[in-house]
């Protein structure tokens, strides 16, 4: 991870945290021409988990999961990452892996941002 791919990785556990009450407890980014790619450890809290014991709590976690953080930044522009990369935010593709509480999340921009942080360390 270069120190953007860093940054960007603090402002979205900064960003869930505001906005959810907890944020993930590790986050590593990748920039991939107009994607931030950022994987997610430690999404769930203890309730959550205690939720997901049961088969039908999984599901109803995962597409409340995936749905209410796709809205979530719908309703809450992440200014503070648009200023890091100096690029606009377009959508965000999310998806959760109960069992494991592993997250990824796709963050798509108007422009090649790892072209444009490629050499920055």
């Amino acid at each position: 991870m270069n120190k953007y791919e860093a940054e960007f990785s603090n402002l979205v556990r900064a960003f869930r945290k505001r906005h959810m009450g907890k944020g993930p407890s590790k986050v590593m980014t990748t920039f991939c021409k107009n994607w931030a790619i950022s994987e997610m450890e430690g999404n769930l809290s203890p309730v959550e988990k205690f939720i997901a014991t049961a088969e039908e709590g999984k599901q109803m976690l995962r597409s409340a999961r995936t749905e209410m953080v796709k809205e979530m930044y719908r309703k809450n522009r992440p200014v503070e990452i648009e200023q890091l990369l100096g690029a606009k935010f377009v959508d965000l593709f999310v998806d959760i892996d109960i069992e494991r509480d592993f997250g990824m999340s796709i963050f798509v921009f108007d422009q090649d941002i790892e072209k444009k942080f490629k050499h920055e360390s």
